[in-house]
């Protein structure tokens, strides 16, 4: 987890956000990281960001089972050829039956699935090289929306 979370801070414009006590985060986000583009260092506003890392379960989001020593689950958003790729399936019309707790294998998210966000348990040996290159994608599509926002303030 702690490798994927460097990797992420290495990208070009990455801001990492990791709640921690004490911050203005609520309690459920501590440990948990956001990945978000933005060059001047600070989180965007009115942005979603393109990756997460979770740590535990959240309401509504237990299929994980991330509660369970050991376990942490990231989530990646990806584009629609990339989802379809992945999964055999479009991301608004999810129709087979997954496992979400099942470890280093690439699953649509548990609840943003139908959004077009994948998601990996414990990535490791079999998806470890793949979540990496879906987080540069997805940075690089975050830096791509960010300069047509820019283009189009002006």
């Amino acid at each position: 987890m702690e490798q994927i979370i460097a990797t992420v801070r290495d990208f070009s414009g990455a801001h990492v956000v990791v709640p921690e006590p004490g911050g203005d985060f609520p309690e459920l986000a501590w440990g948990d990281a956001f990945f978000y583009y933005a060059p001047d260092g600070r989180p965007p506003r009115n942005v979603q960001p393109y990756g997460t890392v979770v740590t535990k379960n959240y309401p509504e989001d237990t299929a994980s089972d991330l509660d369970l020593p050991g376990r942490w689950r990231v989530n990646i958003q990806v584009d629609r050829p990339t989802f379809r790729a992945l999964t055999g399936e479009e991301p608004g019309r999810l129709n087979r039956i997954y496992d979400y707790a099942v470890t280093d294998h690439v699953v649509p998210h548990p609840v943003y699935g139908t959004l077009g966000w994948i998601s990996v348990v414990n990535p490791a040996e079999r998806t470890g090289e793949l979540v990496v290159e879906l987080l540069r994608r997805a940075h690089d599509d975050a830096r791509a929306r960010h300069a047509r926002r820019e283009e189009h303030r002006r």
